[in-house]
């Protein structure tokens, strides 16, 4: 196991250093992204101005206030919460994401399936998993929400955050085949079979 820090872009050979079970911290730049915004994007046919070429998202329909715009908040939003969501039912946005838009890693909780693991294979990719329920640590290192596109879809826009020290967030998906979720899914099912024939039942 091992950590990386990555200060965002970063390239598919960063990406394919990783193996499930390391842990990444990340720094500069990371794009908020949610189900409005996946479907105004790929089913909709709507662009976006970001260039996300090499970067992260993370799935996040952010807590946020409309403040005056400023240096301090030039989109004209300050952060009050930005919580991370479950990305399973965002699962078939994955391959066309890191495909048209080139996003490389994806930040959530929960996991997400094989067609996602197929496409981090293929594409070089991998997902960073955070811990549900943190999120009062996790708008600790967001330092600013430097932009937002599509606002009309608030709060699931598609957001600009500049961060710092985000993480560490655990390699929970890689590029190589590997997914802790898989793993998880092979031993509850084979401590279900053993409590099964131990009461003598069939599976």
């Amino acid at each position: 196991m091992a950590h990386y820090t990555f200060d965002m872009p970063v390239t598919e050979a960063q990406v394919r250093q990783l193996r499930v079970k390391d842990t990444v911290t990340l720094n500069r730049t990371l794009y908020g992204i949610r189900d409005a915004s996946y479907i105004a994007l790929y089913d909709k046919g709507r662009s976006t101005r970001f260039d996300l070429n090499g970067h992260a998202v993370i799935h996040t329909a952010p807590n946020v206030k409309k403040v005056p715009v400023s240096s301090e908040h030039p989109a004209g939003y300050a952060p009050v919460c930005i919580g991370t969501t479950t990305s399973d039912r965002m699962e078939r946005f994955t391959r066309q994401l890191m495909s048209q838009n080139g996003v490389r890693l994806i930040v959530g909780k929960g996991g997400m399936r094989e067609g996602s693991l197929a496409a981090f294979s293929e594409l070089g990719g991998a997902y960073l998993a955070i811990v549900g329920g943190a999120a009062a640590l996790e708008t600790t290192w967001v330092e600013q929400i430097e932009d937002v596109d599509m606002d009309d879809l608030n709060p699931e826009s598609l957001w600009k955050f500049r961060i710092r020290g985000f993480g560490p967030l655990l390699v929970a998906m890689d590029s190589h085949g590997g997914s802790l979720y898989d793993v998880v899914n092979r031993q509850v099912a084979g401590q279900r079979a053993a409590a099964l024939a131990s009461l003598g039942l069939s599976s």
